[in-house]
């Protein structure tokens, strides 16, 4: 009703050949655009300061290795993952673990379980590594349902723990961790931190 420069407003005025969107396509876009591509990387990020102040040998290692900030990105999914789970239907028989699953089968792909998965992982599996390498987890999903956000999510990861690892010498729990309620979404809902701020050289 009232448009301004901005990402929603070109949504719901845009027109590609006389077509608009309708108010349903519009809706399932922001939902893709404000779920999928906002609550995703806000979970990774605090799951992940959550796992740095559990581990905070981590948090020294890559302030001391700047060079590891992309595994650590990638850790930083693989541990969180965002997305626990989804449904697919199998388009094919198809055999897994010794077990044979027919076509049109409804499946639940567990992703926090797969990236904890030892057969992938080894005997480290459960442990948060910032230079785990190589670290095939599935956090964005795989195929053709590859997350589209990815690599805008590594960069605003690998942004704000850039930035943090430069001024923040410490992450230490203050704190009860209260985890969300949902079963799709590993979310934090409160994590209380105290970012212990970084000695600056003088002069």
């Amino acid at each position: 009703a009232d448009p301004h420069d901005d990402v929603i407003s070109l949504l719901a005025t845009v027109e590609v050949d006389g077509d608009m969107l309708d108010d349903t396509e519009l809706a399932m876009f922001l939902v893709q655009l404000l779920v999928a591509g906002n609550e995703t990387t806000r979970n990774a990020l605090s799951g992940g300061l959550v796992a740095f102040s559990q581990a905070p040998d981590q948090w020294t290692r890559l302030r001391a290795e700047p060079g590891l900030l992309d595994t650590a990105v990638d850790e930083v999914l693989r541990w969180t993952t965002p997305v626990v789970y989804f449904m697919r239907t199998t388009t094919r028989a198809v055999e897994v673990g010794g077990r044979t699953i027919p076509a049109g089968a409804p499946v639940v792909l567990h992703y926090l379980s797969a990236n904890r998965d030892e057969a992938e992982f080894g005997p480290t599996a459960g442990t948060f590594d910032v230079a785990r390498s190589p670290n095939h987890h599935v956090a964005f999903g795989s195929g053709p349902h590859f997350c589209l956000g990815a690599a805008l999510a590594r960069i605003e990861l690998r942004a704000v723990l850039g930035a943090l690892a430069d001024r923040v010498a410490a992450i230490e729990p203050a704190g009860d961790v209260e985890r969300s309620m949902s079963l799709v979404i590993a979310g934090v809902r409160r994590a209380p931190l105290v970012l212990a701020a970084a000695k600056r050289p003088s002069g």
